[in-house]
């Protein structure tokens, strides 16, 4: 059976999540939907990385098996048709080897998080990023977030609801830079806790907005306690930006 990559761009805002579930619509369960309207085929899309409700991707990676061998054009095509009017697109599908798989072969995720740092309220960026009003310190939150850089235990940020056996993960990069009104962070890590980048993305805004010194976060983190952890940002704001193979 030939196998298929998909790099996928879609809107959270609609889902329950990446993962298929009886409680609403899935990322998965319309990409397997799509694949059942133009190729017949009940199908089972495996994804690199589970995202929640509310959370969007620019780069989310999957693969597929079919029955039938179709041109990379067609599936993309097909595929886009069958998901209209859902806010969710194939950018590209390509052929791959029987051994690819989109999750276990991932060497490294990289999540984006965007707040818009102003007074006035949102318009064109409602529901694609978190909007807080006081002034926030980019730079003092990117140096306070290099504590977080490495091979750690993240309890602190780790959510009750998460099924990672350990807490224990390796942090490869975080980055905060301010452009304009906007503020991104970016994270990568081969894999990530649930609900970690936006714990780790709310805690460092108490910094920025100085309500705590940058040497809080990593105070937080020797604490290993979720009690310590600032609030949680909000889902709409966070992207599976790229998966890195």
């Amino acid at each position: 059976m030939p196998r298929y990559k998909l790099t996928i761009e879609y809107d959270g805002a609609p889902f329950v999540g990446w993962q298929r579930q009886e409680n609403g619509p899935s990322v998965q369960g319309a990409l397997e939907a799509a694949v059942k309207g133009f190729a017949g085929e009940e199908i089972t899309v495996q994804g690199a990385g589970r995202t929640d409700a509310g959370v969007h991707a620019h780069g989310q990676v999957a693969h597929l098996d079919l029955v039938k061998e179709w041109r990379e054009d067609v599936i993309r095509n097909a595929m886009n048709a069958h998901l209209r009017p859902r806010p969710v697109a194939v950018l590209k599908a390509e052929q791959v080897g029987d051994e690819f798989h989109a999750r276990f072969d991932a060497v490294r995720r990289t999540y984006l998080y965007i707040i818009v740092n102003r007074r006035a309220p949102l318009t064109l960026e409602r529901g694609a990023a978190w909007h807080v009003m006081p002034p926030l310190d980019a730079d003092a939150m990117h140096r306070a977030a290099q504590a977080l850089v490495g091979h750690h235990d993240f309890s602190t940020f780790r959510d009750a609801q998460c099924q990672a056996r350990s807490a224990v993960k390796t942090l490869d990069e975080i980055s905060v830079s301010r452009y304009g009104d906007g503020v991104e962070i970016k994270v990568t890590a081969r894999s990530f806790l649930h609900r970690q980048v936006r714990s780790i993305v709310g805690s460092l805004k108490k910094v920025g907005d100085g309500s705590w010194p940058e040497t809080q976060i990593a105070r937080i983190l020797k604490a290993r306690n979720r009690a310590a952890c600032g609030p949680v940002a909000p889902a709409h704001g966070l992207y599976l930006h790229k998966v890195s193979y």
